[in-house]
């Protein structure tokens, strides 16, 4: 009589995310020398920037808008303006440093890249520039800008919104690489021709199986034939219970991951060229313009006039804003 084994398993149960933060809130920001390190990895998020198409635009999308109705000034040109704006979308932090003459007056600022640059432990107003694989580079106290968003467990440096959304990110990111695979690994199963015919001459076995075999190459679906004279119609299953879960589940993922970004991100998703699948067309483009201009674009103009107040000059200026839904009326 045969035995046969029968062996079972199963997954472990989901893990909080309260869990896996519990030692990170303890810690609040760390510090092992002379400065304070960021409560989350600047390189962790730095690396999160690329990971999702959604993620990105949405910040390219903010630093644009923002770039476009800035106003150049002498002591800050546009492309500090805007290397500025992009580590505080990508940080909650940003800092510029006034470059200044032998006399003392201001030259021009300069963008210091916020992944580098650390917060002193003594002074807080003091600053330290990590330069990779060199030593690190201390700024006089109180001669660097610091633009910090708020956060509730600590005050040294900022944490960025979006956090609660990089796991959607990463699990988009996952869904994609895992269906590049699934393309790549050229072993996909095409189909399985089932013969039970006792007639089929050898020499027609034969050639079916020449034919099949024909079709090769690099990424093309495998394909089976079995030949079993007299057998059962049932005699052969296949249940592909992977590979329609697979199919299934993708879509699905990419659609809630990615509305759990844009939603992160406040970013309506006409402006971002996504059409809705329950509609023939993206809808006013305008209205949606202008809304997400007074609601997130806005805000994030009166964050960055904090550089005028410390600076003493209006060195953050921006064009008024002209509606797009007024200006698409006919007249």
């Amino acid at each position: 009589m045969n035995q046969f084994l029968i062996e079972g398993w199963q997954l472990g149960e989901a893990v909080p995310v309260l869990d896996g933060n519990t030692l990170l809130d303890a810690w609040e920001c760390p510090s092992f020398g002379r400065w304070y390190e960021p409560p989350i990895s600047r390189e962790y998020l730095a690396k999160c920037l690329r990971v999702n198409a959604h993620h990105q635009s949405c910040i390219t999308k903010k630093r644009q808008m923002l770039e476009c109705a800035f106003i150049a000034h002498p002591l800050l040109s546009r492309e500090q303006f805007s290397a500025f704006v992009l580590d505080w979308l990508i940080f909650a932090d940003a800092f510029l440093l006034p470059v200044r003459n032998r006399l003392g007056g201001v030259l021009h600022y300069e963008r210091v890249l916020a992944k580098w640059t650390r917060r002193g432990r003594e002074n807080l107003n003091q600053y330290f520039y990590l330069v990779p694989g060199e030593l690190e580079h201390a700024f006089e106290p109180g001669t660097v800008f610091h633009l910090r968003g708020a956060d509730v467990n600590q005050e040294i440096y900022g944490v960025p919104d979006y956090l609660a959304a990089l796991q959607s990110a990463l699990l988009n990111e996952s869904a994609t690489l895992f269906r590049r695979r699934f393309y790549n690994n050229g072993a996909h199963a095409g189909f399985i021709l089932y013969s039970t015919d006792s007639q089929l001459s050898g020499e027609a076995v034969q050639a079916i199986s020449d034919q099949l075999r024909a079709v090769q190459g690099k990424g093309n679906f495998k394909n089976l034939f079995i030949h079993a004279p007299n057998g059962k119609a049932d005699g052969l299953k296949l249940i592909p219970f992977n590979e329609v879960a697979a199919k299934d589940d993708f879509l699905n993922i990419k659609d809630v991951s990615r509305d759990d970004v844009l939603a992160a991100h406040r970013m309506p998703p006409v402006l971002l060229g996504i059409v809705p699948k329950n509609a023939g067309s993206l809808g006013d483009i305008a209205r949606a313009a202008d809304v997400y201009y007074y609601t997130e674009v806005a805000p994030l103009m009166e964050t960055l006039r904090q550089l005028n107040d410390w600076a003493g000059d209006e060195l953050i200026r921006f064009r008024p804003y002209q509606p797009l839904a007024t200006a698409a009326q006919p007249a």
